[in-house]
């Protein structure tokens, strides 16, 4: 019981509250031994690291600050490209509308002038044939009004260049009655 009773005569002497001095002392004199440790040791490497963190943070976002200017750089001569692309498409679009008008226009003149050249070729064949067949006419109406005379008359009339020129003189009495009865209509 002696033991009892002694730490009960020491704790009321001790405050459990406040440490004994030698105890402070050593402690205070660890805590600066290990706080100047740290400070000369640990704390540069750290501050090492932080900066270097900081570096790269700060580093980064100049890239991507770099990088988003290129970006805009790029898109502004992109949209310019596409607009100077746009334009020429236009350009070469209005370019072969008018070849092709110009085109059509000339293929026009070239069917105009083919089909005046055919109906004027169309109209001198028609010439011809009606002189060919209006000579033919005369020659086989000759002969007809030959034999028909002939017949009548009952003489021969071979004398070709006699009958040639009753027929002519006949026809041509014909054409004009008709070209009389024509003027009157």
């Amino acid at each position: 019981m002696n033991i009892a009773a002694q730490l009960a005569e020491e704790g009321e002497k001790m405050n459990p509250l406040l440490p004994a001095w030698p105890e402070v002392i050593i402690g205070l004199l660890c805590f600066f031994i290990v706080f100047g440790f740290l400070g000369k040791k640990l704390l540069p490497s750290i501050e090492h690291v932080l900066k270097e963190r900081r570096d790269a943070i700060e580093g980064g976002m100049e890239r991507a600050e770099v990088a988003q200017a290129e970006a805009q750089a790029l898109l502004e001569q992109y949209r310019a490209e596409l607009a100077d692309a746009r334009h020429e498409a236009a350009r070469i679009t209005e370019h072969a509308r008018e070849q092709g008008a110009a085109l059509i226009a000339e293929m026009r003149e070239e069917g105009q002038r083919q089909r005046e050249a055919i109906v004027t070729a169309g109209h001198a064949q028609i010439e011809a044939d009606k002189k060919q067949a209006s000579a033919a006419l005369r020659q086989d109406v000759g002969s007809l009004a030959a034999q028909l005379a002939s017949r009548i008359v009952g003489e021969s009339l071979e004398d070709h260049a006699r009958q040639s020129g009753v027929i002519d003189r006949f026809l041509d009495e014909l054409e004009a009655k008709a070209g009389a009865a024509a003027g009157a209509k």
